[in-house]
């Protein structure tokens, strides 16, 4: 019988915490470590998968994903790492994986430091589930103190955000302690007063996106001298301005403790009520007199009017709108007009939300009414429902012949990407591993290659994941006719339809993107495409009576 081929992937896991321990635990002496381990047995290493800077009290990190996901797939056989906490810290889904998933699919794991090694019947796996209990153990019980030590400094006036507020930047002396920068200072100065003018908090954002100022976000980052990872717009809106307006920082208070997570094994954020908000005053020098900031909050007071309870009703179409020109989805918007007659009516519209958070700097309003909205998606609907009763299968061939042309588009889009995105990952393991040598024969310090290596290294997981998203896209066959026929059958329940709610939208669009008003003569009309789950947008394949709104 020949030897079993071993096919490893290896994990590696720094949590922030981990920090405080040391370079025992840096990713790439893990890295070494479990490396030599494969070398010396001879067996294949398929890939390494880590996750930097994530805890280990859930398993929603993008490198367990990808590790399980290739296990599943067959791709590697052998699951390495370091020790169990590496892995996780979470014991109950721990088990999961180790006691019913990795059996299941053939999948051995081996924890070096702890002896773990699920091939082996030796009796060494049995103490795994009282270890992963200590490794939860001890999470819940540094959450704890952490938080404890957090609260404490924040209750004695420490800054303990992430980034100052727009204005202020940390003291180089103490990074808790707030000083002024006084290259945005004056910037926070003057949208005080534009405020304490009168000056609507959209009016304000125009404005500075009209001169060409750059937002609180993109300013942090070209301070960094980082990119942005988000990638969020570039673009002052109404509600930068409001929040910056509503701080409380500016007068010299540090308000914290607005959030928290669900527990130490969520990271997802939840906001606390104000009772429970850590507000400490004085603590830092203030760019706003108190008389400044006092107008603006009486001008704020003024303004806040309650809104008659009948207009605060949503809309069937609320995210389901989106601009066809930046993307954006459309803002549902509800006012009450009195006429000179003496009647009122309640008129409701989208617009562009790009346009309502940052002006016409950034789009333009594409606005149209919900009435005239409902009747065309309406009409769309009918036309569609019609054409499928009278002739299913040419309208499914049709859609089938256009969406078999979008694939061979898209498939050669994939195929150039998926090259592109090899041909890099390649490029940044030959720079690692020169650069590791580098290190090694005292060619560069270990600052630097801490540094480059970081960066190659992220740069590295962010091309293996998009070639595995591009991998399993260009893997996908479309099931063009199945999914028309589908819709077809749908659809033809809708000839007669008079009338819309959320429950036909849902089952049978997908989304619905609103074109610009344009002016053909005595008219404004604009363009709306509605686009159908499982299908797509279909009116190149359905003769068309009017597409537009007037």
């Amino acid at each position: 019988m020949a030897d079993k081929t071993y096919n490893v992937g290896i994990y590696c896991r720094l949590s922030n915490d981990d920090l405080r321990e040391g370079e025992s635990v840096s990713i790439e002496n893990q890295k070494l470590l479990l490396q030599q381990y494969v070398k010396d047995r001879g067996w294949n290493l398929v890939d390494t998968y880590c996750d930097d800077g994530y805890s280990g009290t859930n398993f929603d990190r993008p490198g367990v994903q990808r590790l399980i996901a290739d296990a599943k797939a067959g791709r590697i056989n052998v699951i390495l790492v370091k020790d169990l906490s590496r892995f996780g810290r979470n014991y109950i889904e721990f088990g999961q994986y180790t006691d019913y998933l990795f059996p299941s699919i053939g999948c051995r794991f081996i924890a070096l430091n702890n002896g773990i090694d699920t091939e082996n019947h030796d009796g060494s796996t049995d103490v795994m589930c009282f270890l992963n209990l200590f490794n939860e153990f001890y999470s819940r019980d540094t959450s704890k103190k952490v938080k404890a030590v957090k609260r404490a400094c924040a209750e004695s006036g420490k800054f303990m955000g992430t980034h100052p507020a727009f204005g202020y930047k940390r003291d180089p002396m103490d990074k808790h302690r707030l000083i002024i920068d006084e290259e945005a200072a004056p910037l926070v100065r003057r949208i005080f007063s534009m405020r304490a003018s009168g000056m609507p908090f959209r009016k304000i954002a125009t404005t500075l996106n009209a001169e060409g100022i750059q937002p609180p976000g993109v300013y942090h980052y070209q301070q960094t001298g980082r990119s942005d990872p988000r990638r969020v717009n570039s673009l002052w809106a109404d509600t930068t301005v409001k929040s910056l307006i509503r701080n409380e920082v500016y007068i010299g208070n540090m308000v914290q403790g607005k959030c928290g997570t669900l527990s130490y094994k969520s990271r997802r954020l939840i906001a606390k009520p104000e009772d429970e908000w850590i507000r400490v005053e004085g603590t830092h020098e203030p760019i706003i007199p108190r008389e400044l900031w006092d107008t603006v909050v009486s001008i704020d007071e003024k303004r806040v009017r309650k809104s008659p309870a009948n207009k605060t009703a949503g809309s069937i179409f609320t995210g389901l709108l989106y601009c066809a020109d930046c993307g954006f989805k459309m803002r549902y918007h509800s006012e009450r007009r009195k006429y000179q007659d003496g009647r009122e009516k309640i008129v409701k519209s989208f617009l562009c939300g790009n346009y309502g958070r940052s002006g016409k700097t950034a789009c333009t309003i594409h606005s149209i009414y919900e009435s005239v909205l409902m009747e065309i998606v309406l009409a769309d609907i009918r036309e569609k429902a019609q054409y499928a009763e009278y002739d299913r299968e040419g309208l499914v061939s049709q859609i089938v012949r256009m969406k078999e042309k979008e694939k061979h588009s898209r498939m050669a889009s994939y195929e150039q990407e998926l090259k592109a995105a090899t041909a890099r990952i390649s490029e940044l393991e030959k720079l690692m591993q020169n650069l590791y040598e580098d290190k090694c024969t005292g060619v560069i310090p270990q600052t630097v290659f801490q540094t480059l290596m970081s960066k190659y290294e992220t740069e590295r997981a962010q091309k293996a994941e998009s070639l595995t998203e591009l991998e399993q896209k260009a893997r996908t066959q479309l099931a063009a006719r199945q999914e028309a026929g589908h819709w077809a059958e749908i659809i033809r329940q809708y000839t007669e339809i008079t009338e819309l709610d959320e429950t036909i939208l849902f089952a049978l669009v997908d989304r619905i993107e609103v074109g610009e008003a344009v002016r053909r003569g005595p008219m404004r009309v604009c363009d709306v495409k509605v686009f159908y789950r499982y299908v797509g947008n279909v009116d190149e394949v359905v003769p068309q009576e009017g597409r537009d709104a007037g």
